[in-house]
């Protein structure tokens, strides 16, 4: 387990959360926010977050939406035990499990509302990370469409599944739907406009039926590239990734 002097407290949502996250290792930025922001959860319902790290998008689902079950399924152990004190220290509850997505624990194989998960997205073969917890989070060693698979099992009939993903990994989570999910929702994430979406959310339903959509992008930043330390997020996507608003009308 990670020691107190190896964790910064790092501020979500204008400080709405106050996470321990590893100074050395995989640390959440926005994809776990963006990801809690577009997910259509709703009061009393129960919410898988799979590969839940050390908790970040399901306290910031649960910081916007009120009375969630929530539970968790982490394979390292020692995110899964920041994730269950970052829970506590935040008054959020969070039943957090330590386990492989691909042969859950026995607790968690029920029906849920809704799934989401931020996949780990960097292929293997590169060169990666020199920190173990880092490079597991981050390198891909369950494919994107046994993932998206595996996932939808865990989905009560009429759930929804809600991930964010790199954009080349769009053909592999489409792929993982076959039969069982429908009705899908892609909604590019475009750091600057003009610019390609690095990051995509995607959002299906078991069993559902609708119409393929692709949605306009979110833009992330104002201007045309990067213009030193201040912040340049549009105002949409301060309203969520600093007032811990949601992305749900991008998907009526």
């Amino acid at each position: 387990m990670f020691a107190d002097a190896d964790l910064s407290d790092d501020k979500f949502l204008c400080g709405r959360l106050r996470l321990l996250q590893p100074l050395k290792g995989y640390r959440a930025a926005t994809d776990p926010v963006l990801l809690a922001a577009a997910c259509p959860a709703t009061a009393g319902q129960r919410v898988l977050d799979i590969g839940c790290g050390a908790g970040a998008a399901a306290l910031c689902l649960a910081a916007r939406v009120p009375d969630l079950l929530l539970s968790g399924l982490e394979v390292q152990p020692d995110y899964a035990d920041l994730a269950h004190r970052n829970a506590a220290r935040n008054g959020i509850a969070l039943e957090v499990h330590t386990g492989d997505l691909t042969n859950m624990p026995q607790a968690l194989r029920v029906d849920f509302d809704h799934a989401i998960t931020n996949p780990p997205y960097y292929p293997l073969g590169g060169t990666p990370s020199p920190n173990a917890g880092r490079a597991t989070a981050l390198q891909v060693m369950v494919p994107l469409q046994a993932w998206v698979e595996h996932s939808a099992r865990r989905l009560a009939p009429g759930g929804w599944l809600t991930l964010i993903c790199g954009a080349d990994g769009l053909p592999d989570v489409l792929a993982g739907m076959g039969s069982k999910l429908g009705s899908v929702s892609v909604l590019p994430l475009a750091p600057r406009q003009g610019k390609p979406a690095l990051r995509l959310i995607v959002q299906a339903r078991k069993g559902g039926r609708g119409a393929f959509r692709l949605l306009a992008p979110l833009v992330i930043h104002h201007g045309a590239q990067h213009d030193g330390d201040r912040e340049s997020y549009t105002p949409e996507a301060s309203s969520i990734l600093r007032d811990g608003g949601d992305l749900l009308a991008h998907f009526r």
